[in-house]
């Protein structure tokens, strides 16, 4: 086959275009800091990001979740925590009363003290947190107790908010206010109706059912030991520290419960901290350039290109214009 300078010059800006293209692949590498542009430069590099781009998006929703249920969890503790406070104060001050050393004045400061801390009670059952109520279930924008210390919402068990924190990982984190205030079963009332919470009669509940319009066993405790205290019944106020034990021990368990979920929440937080910065790794290694290695390529493809350029200009015949120089 015989070779005419035309094929020749055709072959020559072939190879020159496709230098040039390879100097331009690696000038948009270095200009853009990534490997590939297009799905055509790399299908499989590509397909490869799109699904850790999905994942990593994952990992940020579930993050978010779980920022969100750490800090209810917080507020939820810390109302307990109070809670626990209230009761103790209160446990120390019907022991106190309850040794029938104190005077009648005495005994008027201890029963005010214990209104303030049954109207705290009905404060923290009634904790927001981002002004939604932390022990309403799904009512998060209704009171738990009015200030009768009545229930005025219904509870029911399956009132269990959730957050997705992970694959199939689903953590509840609210705690339904029953099973912290309690309710009242098989009362005994005194001559003017007050619940005696101390009797035989008087079970603490924390079962959740139909609770509207039931009273919370920690209201009806206080208002007992007010009525104690105002008819000096040390004998009754005697036998109500082993409630107040009661109510103290459920509170505690509870306490124990939260913090054993907040202490699985926050290591949740720092395997999807590690894992989003994995993949923040991979992605990393499978699309941005490395720099100091576009730069020498590019110096390389560019020699190439201008030795491409000197060889082609000796394929190019000389026409009579160089001879008329």
């Amino acid at each position: 086959m015989r070779i005419t300078n035309s094929m020749l010059v055709r072959n020559m800006m072939g190879n020159l275009n496709k230098n040039l293209r390879r100097m331009e692949k690696f000038q948009k590498q270095y200009q853009s800091g990534k490997l590939f542009q297009l799905p055509s430069e790399n299908p499989i590099g590509v397909s490869k990001s799109l699904k850790l781009y999905t994942d990593k998006s994952k990992i940020e929703q579930y993050k978010n979740n779980l920022r969100d249920a750490v800090s209810w969890m917080y507020t939820t503790e810390d109302a307990v925590t109070h809670l626990g406070e209230v009761l103790n104060r209160t446990r120390y001050l019907v022991g106190d009363a309850a040794n029938g050393t104190k005077n009648k004045d005495d005994l008027e400061m201890i029963k005010k003290e214990i209104t303030e801390l049954k109207n705290q009670v009905i404060q923290i059952a009634n904790s927001t947190h981002a002004g939604r109520s932390i022990f309403t279930g799904f009512k998060t924008d209704q009171d738990l107790l009015n200030q009768n210390g009545e229930y005025v919402i219904d509870l029911k068990n399956d009132e269990v908010s959730k957050y997705n924190v992970g694959v199939s990982e689903n953590i509840s984190i609210n705690t339904l206010g029953m099973r912290v205030f309690g309710t009242i079963t098989g009362t005994t009332t005194d001559i003017d109706g007050t619940v005696i919470v101390n009797s035989s009669n008087a079970d603490y509940s924390t079962e959740v059912d139909s609770s509207a319009n039931k009273d919370s066993y920690l209201f009806a405790m206080f208002n007992s030991i007010e009525k104690y205290l105002e008819k000096e019944d040390f004998g009754a106020l005697s036998n109500t520290l082993g409630t107040v034990d009661d109510v103290i021990t459920n509170v505690l368990e509870i306490r124990a419960e939260i913090g054993a979920k907040t202490n699985r929440l926050e290591m949740t937080q720092k395997r999807l901290d590690s894992d989003a910065i994995n993949f923040t790794r991979l992605l990393s290694e499978n699309e941005d350039a490395d720099i100091a290695e576009v730069i020498m390529n590019f110096k390389m493809a560019e020699s190439v290109y201008l030795a491409s350029m000197s060889a082609g200009a000796r394929i190019i015949q000389p026409s009579l214009v160089d001879f008329l120089r």
